[in-house]
């Protein structure tokens, strides 16, 4: 269920205006409004979870990286890019509405954090 003052779950539904890079009846995705790559787009899905610890299906999981990899491809980065989830305020996460970040458009440094 959508929470009304969730900026990813208004983006979903079409109230805030974004241009979408890819898109399925599952989930959606967008560029990051600040890159940490040349590459950066989140993909969401509409329905809302707060973390991926409520996420309670795996077709959804499934469907959210089916579309990090057509955002990879459809941002030309479809060799070489990473996926990172961030889940919870101490790891990153920042906009509490499960969102899968995928990045590319140079060399990646390990270990991330």
């Amino acid at each position: 269920m959508p929470k009304d003052d969730c900026i990813f779950c208004k983006i979903a539904k079409g109230e805030i205006k974004t241009e979408f890079i890819a898109e399925a009846e599952d989930y959606v995705s967008f560029k990051d409004i600040n890159p940490q790559a040349p590459a950066h787009a989140l993909v969401i899905p509409r329905e809302h979870f707060e973390s991926l610890n409520e996420v309670d299906s795996p077709k959804i999981m499934g469907n959210l990286l089916e579309g990090a990899k057509k955002t990879a491809e459809k941002l030309g980065i479809r060799d070489n890019y990473r996926v990172v989830i961030n889940t919870g305020s101490q790891a990153g996460q920042a906009v509490f509405h499960i969102h899968l970040h995928v990045l590319g458009g140079r060399a990646m440094q390990w270990p991330p954090g």
